[in-house]
């Protein structure tokens, strides 16, 4: 039996562990000061009073952001709310033009169109 020594799944090995290398280290968030890694172990207020300030900033951003939102969403429902009564006045004088037609047709004793009006006789 003729023993063979074992050869690498690739012809460059190296190149299996270049994922590894290439992942990236958990960077902090902004704003947040991790306590556990500061110099000075006696004054918490500072890094808490600067983590309370990024939270306000944070807090007043969205607020503002939100808000610009809403007024649009009120100032586009205000324009849809005209659109419909525009609609609805629209309705209303087709309905209008119609019920004259209606009546227009039954003076001259034709037929009229409206859901009263009876079958035409062939």
């Amino acid at each position: 039996m003729i023993v063979r020594p074992l050869r690498p799944l690739s012809p460059f090995p190296w190149l299996l562990w270049l994922p590894f290398a290439a992942t990236a280290h958990a960077q902090d968030v902004p704003g947040i000061e991790n306590l556990h890694r500061r110099e000075n172990h006696g004054a918490p207020d500072q890094f808490l009073q600067s983590n309370v300030d990024f939270l306000q900033k944070t807090i007043t951003k969205l607020t503002l952001d939100h808000q610009q939102k809403i007024d649009s969403a009120n100032r586009q429902i205000e324009g849809l709310k005209g659109a419909v009564v525009g609609l609805l006045k629209t309705v209303s004088d087709l309905q209008a033009a119609q019920k004259k037609t209606d009546e227009d047709l039954k003076k001259k004793g034709r037929c009229c169109a409206g859901k009263d009006a009876a079958p035409a006789a062939k």
